[in-house]
């Protein structure tokens, strides 16, 4: 099952869920000295409970499928998928055919709209897509080195650029309760290969103060010592990152009250590594 969750924000009141049969464009290529067929990309969407909803591809004449799930890059998967969309939003999903040496066949896409948030898996971060001069003011920068880093807010991105082993976090304020359990995670990209780089995801006691470096326990990770981040990405940092903390990405509060999110980065050659869609949701 893939579980996609996305905070669209605002819907209008007369929203409702689109399913609809999809025509697929065909790409043809090659793929080691073999051409392919074109294949039918086609798929059907179907909602199966609230927020839950079903994709069935409408043939099988390829070797397997990959989905992309609201441009979170294309993850290999079956021809049927389970899919599960927590956050009210309009979602567009895409399929492609993948035929012998690798070679995309075809290409489909559909829309979903979800009218409301699940009531207890929403997103609880404020801004995660970071579209909006609002949403971007929800976060606030975390100045660990005095230069060499620095994060940049823009083309509904958050992206850092470092150098010379800098570093610096962004951060924002969540209310948890003691004994849930918080799901992270986010879409995090690079259009260039990292040298020396380090992104790691805190959830700190108190606020992060200038100057100072974080420390404690990591819930997401992509260190370059450890193999990854060395060419470009895109995709979740559960998918892409590596060194995996054991915690599997999920923070049990033991106490009532306010955490701090935090996302720091830095390295010797960081020219460009970009966050979106940001995940702070209740499991339990």
């Amino acid at each position: 099952m893939i579980a996609k969750f996305i905070n669209k924000g605002f819907l209008l009141s007369s929203a409702v869920f689109f399913m609809a049969s999809c025509t697929p464009d065909t790409i043809d290529g090659d793929g080691n000295g073999i051409t392919p067929s074109a294949a039918d990309a086609s798929f059907k969407i179907t909602k199966t409970a609230e927020n839950r909803y079903n994709l069935k591809a409408n043939s099988n004449n390829y070797i397997f499928s990959k989905w992309n799930i609201d441009d979170d890059g294309y993850n290999a998967g079956k021809n049927e998928e389970n899919l599960f969309l927590p956050d009210a939003g309009t979602y567009v999903i895409q399929h492609q055919t993948v035929g012998v040496g690798g070679t995309v066949t075809g290409t489909s896409s559909g829309t979903i709209v979800v009218p409301t948030s699940d009531p207890v898996a929403g997103n609880m971060i404020q801004g995660g897509r970071f579209d909006t001069p609002d949403e971007i003011s929800k976060w606030s920068k975390h100045t660990i080195s005095s230069s060499g880093a620095q994060w940049v807010f823009a083309n509904g991105k958050a992206t850092i650029v470092a150098n010379g082993g800098s570093q610096q976090g962004i951060y924002q304020a969540v209310n948890v309760v003691a004994g849930q359990k918080y799901s992270i995670d986010m879409v995090v990209s690079s259009d260039s290969g990292l040298v020396d780089t380090w992104f790691e995801v805190y959830v700190l006691n108190s606020m992060p103060v200038t100057g100072q470096d974080i420390s404690g326990t990591i819930y997401r990770n992509i260190n370059t010592w450890a193999g990854c981040g060395k060419s470009a990405f895109k995709g979740k940092v559960s998918s892409v990152g590596c060194d995996s903390p054991k915690n599997g990405g999920v923070f049990t509060a033991t106490t009532t009250g306010t955490v701090y999110l935090e996302i720091k980065c830095g390295g010797t050659t960081v020219n460009s590594l970009s966050v979106d869609k940001v995940e702070f949701r209740r499991t339990q």
